[in-house]
């Protein structure tokens, strides 16, 4: 593949490499647009302003943006054993949406496990969709979650927690 710069082209920064993946994935998809970074001690967020067609960049339920999610995050780290943080690529305010979303879900998943008696299954997500979930739930005493199934289609189960109190 010729033009394709390699490696060696990207900066030492894990931040910037992920920046860099950003701006030349936009460049290719030609949405417009500029990455802005901020990094704290947990993450890398790239918020990605001003482009022209987010939903091209966003993708079906979220598909594209969290491919590119993860190319940045292994371009970021490559070569750096140990140095890992977690990488969050941001357009049009799609995670935040997102995150309610699931929030929502997961809501209503611990509502049916609780008034049905029996585990509720949502549907298949990623890993970083289903850390969001487990993670809202988890200050909930009278539910418990777990994964089940191989990716792609792994899904998140919410249980009614036997002798539980109601958190909430």
């Amino acid at each position: 593949m010729s033009g394709v710069p390699g490696p060696s082209s990207l900066p030492d920064s894990p931040a910037d490499r992920a920046v860099v993946v950003v701006e030349r994935t936009l460049a290719a998809l030609a949405v417009g647009g500029r990455a802005r970074v901020s990094e704290t001690d947990e993450a890398i967020e790239v918020l990605v302003e001003d482009e022209d067609d987010a939903a091209l960049l966003i993708g079906k339920h979220g598909a594209t943006i969290d491919a590119l999610q993860h190319v940045a995050a292994r371009a970021a780290f490559r070569g750096r054993e140990g140095e890992r943080k977690r990488v969050v690529i941001d357009a049009a305010g799609y995670r935040e949406r997102r995150q309610a979303a699931l929030e929502r879900a997961a809501e209503r998943a611990a509502d049916d496990a609780l008034s049905f008696g029996r585990a509720v299954e949502l549907d298949p997500m990623s890993s970083f969709e289903r850390r969001v979930v487990h993670n809202y739930l988890a200050e909930r005493s009278d539910v418990e979650t777990h994964s089940e199934g191989d990716e792609p289609d792994r899904r998140l189960v919410v249980t009614p927690q036997r002798g539980g109190t109601q958190a909430r």
